[in-house]
This record gives structure tokens, C-alpha cells and sequence, in this order.
């Protein structure tokens, strides 16, 4: 299973048709990152045949210009709408994984959304995974979207 590619391709087709945002993939990251500074991520957990974690991290600017752009509405401040909105973000990109997955003769359910939002915070990975973290830039910022699977 090509991760980057599934992972490029469904962000790029959720960004045309939900969010309406021109979106620009980068090469993927040579490791993954940890750290976050200012950020959103929304996290969805995979499990069955295969498991893992999808997750996309956005700076909080980044994040406020997507919420804006998918509810059609302006958004100055990290809230509740841009937690809820990247939370749905981070499900639909597990969605359309889960399809790929699926389709592969690998039954996989995913679980609700999880946000996490601060200053400064911390992720640790999936021990023993395979991962792809590919970088994506838009008007206002860049943002990652990180597949991590095990035991595919």
C-alpha cells in the first residue's frame, strides 16, 4: 500500500470538495514530528486488521483559515467550531483510508475524532509502524497529515 500517495490523494480531493481550498503537497518528511507549537491536531484511531493513528496538525492560523473556509464563516479565534472542524477533517481523511483499506481485504474500524489544542504539546507514535507524514501548504500556512499503520 503506497501511504503517501493514499494519503495525498484523499486530503487533495476532501480540500476541492468540502473545504474549497486550494491545497499544494510537499515530498513527505524524512521523520516524524513530535512537537507542536500553537497548533490543532485532530486524531482519528485505527483498529482491526490494521492499526494506527491518522492525524492532521495545523498551526492555529492555518487551522482558523480552514474552519473559515468549510463552515463559511469568519473565524478569528481557536474555538470550538475550529476544534470540531479539524476533528471532522481528521475523520473524513480516516474515512477515505479506511475505504482504501477496506477494499484491500483489511477490515478496519476507526474511532470518533479526538482534538488537541495548545501552546505547546507532544505526540509520541505508533511503536513498531509504518508511517508517512506528508506536508501540505495552503494561503495561510502549511500543515501535515501523518498516517501511521501497523500490522497491515
Amino acid at each position: 500500500m503506497d501511504l503517501q500517495k493514499n494519503i495525498t490523494e484523499a486530503t487533495i480531493e476532501i480540500f476541492e470538495t468540502m473545504i474549497m481550498l486550494d491545497i499544494t503537497p510537499g515530498d513527505p518528511l524524512e521523520k516524524s514530528v513530535h512537537s507542536f507549537k500553537c497548533s490543532v491536531s485532530g486524531v482519528i484511531g485505527l483498529a482491526g486488521a490494521c492499526q494506527g493513528m491518522l492525524a492532521i496538525h495545523t498551526p492555529d492560523a492555518v487551522a482558523k483559515a480552514i474552519t473559515s473556509s468549510f463552515l463559511g464563516m469568519d473565524v478569528d479565534e481557536v474555538n470550538e467550531d475550529v476544534t470540531d472542524a479539524i476533528g471532522e477533517l481528521a475523520n473524513m481523511l480516516a474515512g477515505n483510508i479506511k475505504m482504501v483499506l477496506d477494499e484491500a481485504g483489511k477490515n478496519v474500524t476507526v474511532s470518533i475524532p479526538s482534538c488537541i489544542h495548545g501552546e505547546e504539546y507532544s505526540m509520541d507514535c505508533v511503536a513498531d509502524a509504518d508511517w508517512v507524514v506528508v506536508p501540505f501548504t495552503v494561503d495561510s500556512g502549511e500543515f501535515l497529515v501523518e498516517l501511521q499503520l501497523k500490522s497491515c
